[in-house]
């Protein structure tokens, strides 16, 4: 009796184990079964959006569902972080999120979800940041530029896409490399600070090379240095901040593709199958480089590594943020 009771048990678990394997099988043979949402947490025209709406259509096309994106800009990227953690963990509404996703957890103290409870699919890019000014600043070095901060202080305004943005960081680490306070000036976005740049109606920025790179080359704005070891492919000219002069100042800037907080498996490892099928498309490639951007490569391209880098990510910013007073209840 006891022996058939067992030989039942272990039935049971057995029948269990392959209805949960097939029904895994399922949820990953089923995705995706309509449009894919893709939220962006900075307004349109930015550099996350640009980056963006260049994969959109390849990971559309490999997954065979339109890939549609969704700006939900503010709170320094939190409101399209809090869309996408309210979403049903399908895997049919993900965050293109960026730099902001590590900053949050540190940076906002009363939110109505949980910063870390997203599910990494894959980096997508890395981006240096440049040091930039109205294209009639009075100062044509790095060095120039540094002596007049540390001259000009609060009366020098600086602009970034608002508190918790990759440009409002590159901000912190620039003011504490020079050690001398500005004037933080937030916007809702990277394309406003631009324009206010360009109209000579700002006077510094610290901004990813894709939203300025153009620009640069076109003479709209002054370039001073760029914050990664090697010179960007897309201004050449523009020297690192080691060669400048600053080599405290270094960074880059990044965007990485989350699920929900309890997204089935197998449906994170299609999208990052269908995210590493658009990185090796050379035309987006391409592209990229033209921004001055680079696509992942390597161990961060992979759910497992996107998720301890971003992990890091927080542990290195925690510090400065908190020692900038920049945190908000």
């Amino acid at each position: 009796m006891f022996r058939m009771a067992r030989l039942g048990l272990l039935g049971a678990a057995l029948a269990a184990a392959i209805a949960g394997g097939v029904a895994a099988q399922g949820t990953s043979a089923a995705f995706p079964s309509r449009p894919i949402t893709m939220a962006v947490g900075f307004a349109p025209g930015g550099p996350a959006d640009v980056i963006a709406r260049l994969i959109a259509p390849g990971i559309g096309a490999d997954l065979g569902q339109p890939v549609v994106v969704d700006n939900a800009g503010g709170a320094g990227g939190s409101i399209g972080q809090g869309r996408v953690a309210a979403a049903r963990p399908d895997g049919h509404t993900i965050l293109f999120g960026s730099l902001a996703q590590a900053t949050i957890p540190t940076l906002l103290r009363n939110l109505p979800f949980d910063p870390l409870a997203l599910e990494a699919i894959g980096m997508v890019n890395e981006v240096p940041m440049s040091i930039i000014a109205r294209r009639d600043f009075p100062a044509a070095s790095l060095t120039d530029l540094v002596a007049a901060i540390r001259r000009q202080g609060m009366r020098l305004n600086l602009g970034n896409a608002g508190v918790g943005s990759t440009s409002h960081l590159c901000s912190l680490l620039l003011l504490a490399s020079v050690g001398t306070p500005v004037t933080l000036v937030p916007y809702r976005g990277n394309a406003l600070v631009m324009n206010d740049l360009m109209a000579g109606n700002l006077d510094l920025s610290c901004d990813q090379t894709t939203n300025n790179a153009e620009h640069i080359r076109a003479g709209s704005i002054r370039a001073y240095a760029i914050t990664t070891a090697a010179r960007a492919t897309a201004i050449p000219e523009v020297p690192t901040t080691e060669e400048a002069g600053l080599p405290a100042m270094r960074m880059s800037g990044w965007n990485m593709l989350f699920a929900p907080a309890g997204t089935p498996a197998p449906v994170v490892e299609r999208l990052n199958r269908a995210l590493l099928a658009t990185l090796r498309d050379e035309a987006v490639q391409r592209r990229m480089v033209e921004l001055g951007s680079l696509p992942a490569t390597g161990e961060r391209t992979t759910p497992v590594g996107a998720q301890a880098f971003w992990r890091a990510e927080i542990a290195r910013w925690k510090p400065l943020i908190e020692a900038a007073g920049a945190t908000v209840d």
